[in-house]
């Protein structure tokens, strides 16, 4: 099976001011918010999540902070998430931006950049380096707000030139080739290790 789509944003500077659409707010995780997790991944992603799989996936992992879990909230109801998070416990450099979601019913207000920047600035806050994602082909509103939050496409796998110059024609974007060396060019090797894992 191919491997997910892998950005990565190689710097934390520059990162533009939260604007939060009128009608939202942001927030981190309170208790209860399995369910929500739950119920905005499960209409994101499709399937149908529980909350028993949200503490399972995310509340309960050892490198899981309650102050990374960001929530887009719609009249005090959690319509979007987004998850600061890290391949280990003591990974201090390269922070992941993981499992961006929003409600269908919330689409189009910019509600995945509110909480994907609030995550950039959560990593930036506590000293990481560089961020990384993982995604899908067909997320592409997902991937032009990434592209313009200033991560960068990098290929970890043979399908991966092929698939990005796909996405780069749909969004009607100039493609843009891997940027391995120009991600290379501002973090150590040890740090590129560990963004193309």
């Amino acid at each position: 099976m191919a491997r997910q789509l892998r950005m990565v944003r190689p710097n934390l500077d520059g990162l533009p001011q939260l604007e939060i659409p009128e009608g939202y707010e942001i927030r981190t995780y309170q208790e209860g918010d399995d369910v929500h997790w739950a119920s905005v991944i499960s209409d994101s992603f499709g399937g149908e999540r529980t909350a028993e799989d949200a503490r399972r996936d995310i509340m309960d992992r050892d490198v899981f902070d309650p102050k990374g879990l960001y929530f887009a909230t719609y009249q005090g109801t959690p319509v979007g998430t987004t998850c600061a998070w890290k391949d280990t416990p003591d990974e201090t450099e390269v922070g992941i931006v993981h499992m961006v979601g929003v409600h269908s019913a919330h689409t189009g207000h910019k509600l995945g950049k509110c909480v994907t920047l609030s995550v950039l600035l959560y990593l930036q806050e506590h000293g990481f380096r560089c961020a990384k994602l993982g995604t899908d082909d067909f997320r592409l509103p997902a991937i032009k707000t990434y592209l313009n939050l200033g991560f960068l496409p990098v290929y970890v796998d043979v399908t991966q030139p092929e698939r990005w110059r796909e996405i780069f024609r749909k969004l009607n974007l100039p493609a843009m080739s891997d940027q391995a060396e120009k991600i290379k060019a501002e973090i150590s090797d040890e740090m590129w290790a560990k963004v193309t894992q």
